[in-house]
Order: C-alpha cells, then structure tokens, then sequence
C-alpha cells in the first residue's frame, strides 16, 4: 500500500534529518509518497509567505504531513508557523510521550509518561493589543467546547493504550474562572471513563512533582501554555528535545514534528541527530497503520542507542547524521 504524506524538511537541521528519516522509512519497506511543502523562515524568504495556501491545501488533501523544525523568531517577525499550522487545521491535540531510552544521557530512568496539550486556545490564541504606550493586554482564551475535547482526546489515549491513570493540570486556584472551567471540564468527563483513575494538580506543584519523581504520572492533561511548558520539562527529563517525538492531531489532519530547535550553528554540516523527528515519523506510520514497520523502526533505533557505537556528538558520540542513519538501516 503507497501514502501521500506532506513533507515540510523545515530550517537549519531540517532538510539534513527529514532526509535520513526518509530513508529509514523507505528501508523499512513502507511505500510513501512525499509531497514537498514550504514552510518556515525558507518560504518566507522565498515568496514572503512563511506559511503558504498551497502548503495547507496540500496537508488538507493527504491529511498526513510530517515537518521538520521551523525557525521563529522572538518578539518580531512573522507569526510562529508551528502556532499557524495548529490553529488553520485544527490540529486541536498535541501529543508528546516522554520515555527513557537505553543509551540516552538522562536525569532519570524508567520514566514514561505523556503529555495531552490543548493546542488551539489559551494565550496561544494570540489575542494581543497595546492599550496604551507600554502596557500590553493579552487573552487567555478557554472554552468548555475546546476544554472538553481535549480531556476526551486524554482518556481515549490513556484507554487505548492500557495506562492507569489521567491527571489534569491546572490553575484554577487562581484563574479561578478559565483554569475553573478547564478543570470543571476534565472532572466532568473524568466520569465517562470509569475504568481510568482520574485526579488533578496545580501547575507549579506539577512542575516540582516531575523534577523529585517523574515516574508517580500516567497521562498528563492541561491547556496550551502549561502544555508547551511541562512537554518540554517532561523531555529534558529522558534526555532533551532530541530525542522526544511529537504529534499534533485533529479531525480532518495529523502533523508530526520534531519540536527542537533548527540548530542553526551545525546546519549543512552533517552533525544533526535526527531522533526525535524519526520517533515522530514513527508515531505517524502507527497513525497510518503502519504498526508492524514503525515497530521495526524503533527496535533498531534504540538498539543503535542502547550499543552507543554509532551516536551523534548531542548523544556523546562522534558519528555524523548519515553514519548514525546507516547504523539503524543496517539493524533493519
């Protein structure tokens, strides 16, 4: 069977590690047909559109797109096309799984947990105005609509794949009318999944509980800002970005990603470890029904982590993006 996915190689590293994954893929006897797409600082540069129409009408079509990292810069510029992406397809659940990896320089072992961010709302909503010289009003946008999917999105994934337990994350202590919504949400569909243990806990108490004892939570829960915040603690616990998949889902599309960085300072020189966007490539093949391949995929990755031969120079090793690729083919 052949796919039609959207490939978005992205800035810096991006074309060097979307390159590799798709040999990976190939190898692993998966049939894909690649569409490229321009996104990111590279489009902009090039048309003045860092997101354009034809890039969106191609991902509403093949509803698959797998990207690569994008550049945005701070406080200026062109709006984050991660944020864009999200909001024009719906892509209303990010999915970011944090698991220890043999090999892998960590804080910790044995964790395994997952991040569920509500990724269309909240001051992500970018509702934002001056209202006079040097005072700034943003909104934090929560609605029960938006609130309720995403708990559901939660305990459908904690189902599906036999975890105990779904916390919701939260700060309704203070933001006692939008986090009191939220959480008044996820307590009310808490109740259609009895056989799933349901509790909550405040944002800040979270954060401390993930840096003493990562291993106490199952499938974690929370709106976009918090989301973005805790994935990415969650990832430097097994180890930082590099090596933590992502995937953004909705209705109608689903966009795989590597959310590090585009590592502009080793950009074209072959050092890039390309991780992270291979286990989002394989969250994607799973997501296509790929299972058996994606599986495959993984076991020869982490064989090549857990050997710590063949690793790139973030890993503590001396080995290039290509060697590094070769290494987990020749596993195949």
């Amino acid at each position: 069977m052949s796919h039609q996915v959207c490939l978005l190689s992205g800035d810096g590293i991006g074309p060097e590690i979307t390159h590799v994954v798709q040999e990976i893929i190939d190898a692993a006897g998966v049939k894909i047909e690649w569409i490229p797409c321009e996104a990111g600082l590279s489009a902009y540069e090039k048309g003045g559109d860092p997101l354009p129409q034809a890039t969106l009408d191609n991902i509403r079509t093949t509803k698959l797109a797998l990207k690569g990292p994008l550049a945005t810069a701070s406080g200026t510029g062109f709006r984050s096309v991660n944020v864009s992406l999200r909001k024009e397809l719906q892509l209303y659940a990010n999915y970011r799984p944090a698991k220890s990896l043999k090999g892998v320089p960590a804080p910790f072992k044995d964790v395994d947990l997952i991040v569920v961010r509500e990724n269309t709302e909240g001051l992500y909503s970018g509702l934002e105005h001056t209202v006079v010289p040097g005072v700034v009003e943003s909104l934090r946008v929560i609605t029960e609509a938006g609130s309720r999917r995403i708990a559901e999105f939660a305990f459908e994934t904690a189902r599906s794949l036999g975890r105990k337990r779904v916390t919701c994350i939260h700060k309704a202590n203070i933001l006692k009318l939008s986090d009191g919504l939220f959480l008044d949400t996820c307590n009310k569909v808490a109740k259609d999944y009895p056989d799933i243990e349901y509790d909550d806990c405040i944002v800040d108490a979270a954060a401390m509980k993930m840096v003493l004892n990562p291993q106490q939570f199952d499938v974690l829960v929370m709106e976009n800002l918090f989301g973005d915040i805790l994935s990415d603690l969650a990832s430097g616990l097994v180890g930082g970005l590099g090596v933590t998949p992502s995937g953004n889902l909705g209705t109608d599309a689903a966009v795989f990603e590597a959310v590090h960085g585009t590592a502009p300072d080793i950009a074209g020189k072959n050092l890039a470890n390309p991780t992270a966007l291979l286990l989002s490539a394989t969250m994607m093949l799973k997501h296509m029904g790929e299972t058996e391949a994606a599986k495959k995929i993984e076991a020869s990755l982490f064989s090549v982590l857990e050997e710590g031969k063949t690793l790139t120079g973030d890993l503590k090793g001396s080995a290039s993006t290509t060697e590094f690729a070769e290494a987990i083919i020749a596993k195949l």
